[in-house]
């Protein structure tokens, strides 16, 4: 009973995972890069270029902006994915095993959730569907 009825939405869903990921996404890089919504540890501090944490910075903002808006979706999720999985075992899994006691489970999701739309790609409401060629 409810399969066909969740069938039929899959490019809406697909669409709104992705907005909502790359608008949550990007406020973490907006703290780092020009410290607003308090900033680094609620400081109003933002990181210093070459530090990494600047470049973490620069991805998060820029890349959770190109994940918004649905450009170059799959190279940037793919990107994205890789750095929250660095993050949570540079951060995370030395503080021990489970994600919710190392404080590491936002670092997973977000690492699986940007896996899935690298291999999704952006739906067909992406920004980068206007600059494709049309097939035929």
């Amino acid at each position: 009973m409810i399969e066909p009825t969740m069938s039929k939405y899959p490019a809406l869903t697909l669409t709104l995972l992705r907005i909502i990921a790359g608008f949550l996404f990007m406020p973490h890089g907006a703290q780092k890069l020009f410290g607003w919504l308090g900033g680094m540890g609620g400081t109003g501090a933002s990181a210093s270029f070459p530090d990494l944490i600047w470049v973490a910075g620069v991805l998060e903002f820029f890349g959770g902006l190109c994940i918004l808006l649905g450009a170059w979706t799959r190279p940037v999720a793919f990107l994205l994915s890789g750095m929250m999985a660095t993050a949570y075992f540079m951060g995370h899994a030395s503080q021990g095993f489970w994600p919710l006691l190392n404080r590491g489970e936002l670092a997973v999701l977000y690492c699986f959730v940007f896996l899935f739309l690298a291999a999704q790609g952006g739906g067909p409401f992406a920004v980068e569907r206007l600059w494709q060629k049309p097939e035929g």
